[in-house]
């Protein structure tokens, strides 16, 4: 009788054992990363960018934050803007704050409409356009007659095609009936900024595709050309974008991400660190340590 007392007690504990293992793989989350039913996913998060000086500051300050603040693990996904946009349609990146809205982005809102969330603006008051130094004698693309542009070979300095400057610029050739003498070159933000600095030390005339906030206007007097036929539109803001979904999946990563705010001036002087030699993670290190109101205002 003891025997078989004691091996029904031994059957009872592995039967609970195994209960006490299916319950627990049942409360594991479908993707398997182990969270508890209710409870949040696992705290990873991917933020796509372009490298654009502003949107590198952007980017690795929201970065910091989540890190520092919130403990997630954040993979930074460094593309092309149609690539940037399509991975937040499609849910292979979880979100960016670097939209660039209504104007220079039009085209990928209009091609990826109801694929993604807007979370509205997290920085008011930029602007695109064509750039000179001020010393050159000339106020408008109209200006850019044979003369000026004997000058120069004909060449307005490009970034990254694909960019949404890009795209406007494109345009302008056409409407300022540009095309045909003056070539638009493609190249890269960094490869754009090195060749305005070098000009711009030898007093050279130069034109390049420009925006702001950028540090460019902070170490060198600048002007935008006026648009009169209004290509690059107005002034624009900068719009934080999530995948679908995002708020239930990761709810305090969405409400951080919703709250980030900030100014022309913040993005400067994260910019001017890394223009200055600092990498992105420390300037946007030393920006969040020396703003910890602002900060706080955006934490969940």
């Amino acid at each position: 009788m003891k025997r078989n007392k004691l091996k029904l007690l031994a059957v009872a504990a592995t039967v609970l054992a195994l209960l006490a293992g299916c319950s627990s793989n049942n409360n594991t989350s479908a993707d398997g990363n182990g969270a508890q039913a209710g409870g949040s996913a696992n705290k990873q998060l991917s933020l796509a960018y372009v490298a654009w000086d502003s949107e590198i500051a952007s980017t690795y300050v929201v970065k910091e934050v989540l890190e520092q603040k919130l403990g997630y693990s954040v993979e930074m996904l460094q593309v092309d803007a149609g690539p940037m946009w399509a991975g937040i349609s499609d849910g292979s990146a979880d979100a960016m704050v670097a939209a660039w809205l209504p104007s220079t982005h039009a085209s990928y809102t209009d091609k990826f409409k109801d694929q993604y969330e807007d979370l509205g603006p997290n920085l008011e008051g930029t602007k695109t356009g064509l750039v000179v130094p001020t010393y050159m004698d000339i106020a408008s693309i109209e200006d850019l007659t044979d003369e000026v542009g004997s000058t120069m070979d004909y060449t307005i300095i490009g970034i990254e095609p694909g960019a949404g400057i890009m795209m406007a610029s494109d345009k302008a050739m056409d409407e300022y009936k540009l095309r045909g003498k003056w070539t638009l070159l493609e190249s890269s933000s960094a490869a754009m900024t090195q060749q305005l600095q070098k000009a711009y030390a030898d007093k050279q005339p130069i034109v390049v595709t420009g925006w702001t906030p950028h540090w460019m206007f902070a170490k060198m007097d600048l002007k935008y050309l006026e648009d009169p036929k209004n290509v690059y539109g107005g002034d624009e803001q900068i719009h934080t974008v999530t995948r679908l979904g995002l708020k239930d999946d990761q709810p305090e990563a969405y409400a951080l991400l919703d709250n980030f705010h900030w100014t022309p001036d913040d993005m400067a002087a994260v910019m001017v660190d890394i223009q200055e030699g600092a990498t992105p993670e420390a300037a946007a290190k030393a920006w969040v340590e020396a703003n910890s109101d602002k900060v706080d205002a955006w934490l969940p």
